[in-house]
């Protein structure tokens, strides 16, 4: 066997290792997962993370061909990832670690504690007009500790994290790294600065 098949069975193991580490910095446990039909999701090793529990985890997903099963999760990567870095291509190894970089760090805390969101309640028929009604803004991290589900520990750290954000720093990070990732999209091979 060559270096290359070595790889291909690595893959599915990497995406249950990169969804335990995603379930240890939750501040919440996971109740179920509806992933997508992607090869990278449909694999043994993230069946058995979840289903191999004392309390297993609902694992579902969608149906083929019915692109709108995933359509709050879509909604999400307009505003989470299209919003942010456009339609184009990343390539490139130093293109993806700076990428995941802002993610994990500047985008995610900007969104999670900088960024309200409304929450869409109910629909409401008035004849034949329609009339959808939302809840009080709120940051994921407001409803986080709203909700009461939170480990009380992370929710702590999550405060203190939440203290020594400054947000007009946060944007001005967020704007630099989306330059450089910009600048290495358009010169591709060229290494991070």
């Amino acid at each position: 066997m060559d270096g290359d098949e070595g790889g291909l069975e690595q893959g599915p193991t990497r995406c249950a290792a990169e969804v335990a580490e995603i379930e240890t910095a939750l501040a919440f446990p996971i109740l179920g997962l509806d992933r997508d039909n992607g090869g990278e999701f449909l694999n043994w090793h993230l069946a058995d993370y979840f289903l191999k529990r004392p309390k297993t985890v609902a694992f579902t997903r969608s149906r083929p061909y019915h692109k709108n099963d995933n359509a709050r999760v879509e909604r999400k990567n307009w505003t989470h990832v299209r919003q942010l870095v456009g339609y184009g291509r990343s390539g490139e190894a130093a293109q993806a670690e700076l990428l995941n970089e802002l993610y994990a760090r500047e985008w995610s805390h900007f969104r999670n504690f900088v960024c309200p969101a409304m929450k869409h309640i109910r629909t409401e028929v008035e004849g034949s007009r329609k009339k959808r009604v939302y809840d009080k803004p709120a940051t994921p991290f407001e409803r986080l500790k709203a909700s009461g589900q939170a480990d009380p520990k992370k929710i702590e750290c999550l405060e203190r994290m939440k203290a020594a954000l400054n947000p007009f720093k946060l944007k001005r990070a967020i704007d630099r790294k989306l330059r450089r990732v910009l600048q290495l999209r358009r010169a591709p091979g060229r290494a991070a600065a």
